[in-house]
């Protein structure tokens, strides 16, 4: 990795202490806390793990989590993707492009007998495992047939959180860094830190929050001051692109750790059906902290994310 600040670690936990010269004081801070955060959950558990989906929070975190591991003299932990097989076609292509160029250990979390059906399929409850109908009894699904749609209540739990949970069981992981900001709902609000997670139903774990405290803004300074420039050889730090006009001669969109879905102005990305633009403009030049982040999403409509994140969902 190529590291465009100066650096001062002990390996240790706690963290490292890292200067960010370049950035606002605010945000320095912000980040000094996350990678601390990071270096603390590298120290404390033995199986950690980086859900990531490709979008601009989790990739953040990641980011953040290779910088610590590095700096520790430590591989990188293993990275969790859920294929919850309703992502756009570029997600897919950005994740498999940045998991060769990063050298990921990528476990791909699917609940195979759900995920392998087309969206909008109609199944018989009779053809599923009892598993399956065990965890829609406990999403209060009504009726002997489930239509396989990741954005609805039942398929968003099964798709996502089951499967999720599943490869947590199997692979043994015992703390799981995610980019869950407080700020993108109110059921998230309430979030802490470390959230100690499970139960019959879900693996004993631990979820870690290092950018809880981040608004969106925070997070596209921190990508195009930080995760870009740390990249991509040759970025000019400081160097916020209104347009693929705007970068360097050479220097592609696809060059850069930034999902092409936000450049084409969307803000928070979902699933392909489920997702809408916000603007025209790229997601990092729209009115951010206006609330309306995850207004294209179709799952995250207040009273769904509520009882989802009650059911263990990020």
């Amino acid at each position: 990795m190529t590291d465009s600040s100066a650096t001062d670690s002990d390996g240790g936990a706690g963290g490292p202490t890292t200067a960010w010269d370049h950035l606002d004081a605010d945000l320095a801070a912000k980040l000094d806390d996350a990678a601390a955060i990071v270096a603390d959950a590298l120290a404390d558990f033995e199986r950690p793990v980086v859900p990531w989906t490709g979008g601009k929070d989790s990739t953040l975190v990641l980011h953040l989590v290779r910088r610590v591991a590095a700096e520790r003299d430590e591989p990188t932990p293993p990275v969790i993707f859920v294929d919850h097989g309703a992502h756009f076609e570029e997600t897919w292509a950005f994740v498999d492009r940045w998991t060769d160029e990063w050298d990921l250990d990528l476990h791909v979390a699917r609940l195979e007998e759900v995920a392998s059906h087309e969206q909008g399929t109609e199944l018989s409850l009779d053809d599923l495992s009892s598993r399956v109908r065990a965890e829609l009894t406990r999403v209060g699904h009504e009726g002997d047939t489930l239509v396989v749609d990741a954005d609805s209540m039942a398929g968003n739990h099964l798709l996502k959180t089951v499967a999720f949970n599943d490869l947590l069981r199997e692979e043994g992981f015992d703390a799981a860094l995610t980019g869950v900001r407080s700020d993108e709902s109110d059921a998230r609000a309430d979030e802490q830190v470390r959230s100690p997670r499970g139960d019959d139903y879900t693996p004993e774990h631990v979820r870690v929050h290092p950018i809880l405290d981040f608004s969106e803004a925070d997070v596209w300074a921190a990508l195009w001051a930080v995760v870009v420039p740390e990249t991509t050889p040759d970025y000019p730090v400081g160097l916020v692109p209104a347009s693929a006009a705007d970068l360097p001669t050479g220097v592609d969109p696809a060059d850069l750790p930034i999902s092409p879905k936000y450049w084409e102005g969307y803000r928070s990305l979902g699933t392909e059906a489920g997702s809408a633009r916000t603007a025209d403009e790229p997601a990092w030049l729209q009115s951010l902290g206006d609330g309306g982040e995850r207004a294209g999403r179709a799952q995250d409509k207040e009273d769904l994310m509520s009882h989802l994140r009650d059911l263990g969902y990020m």
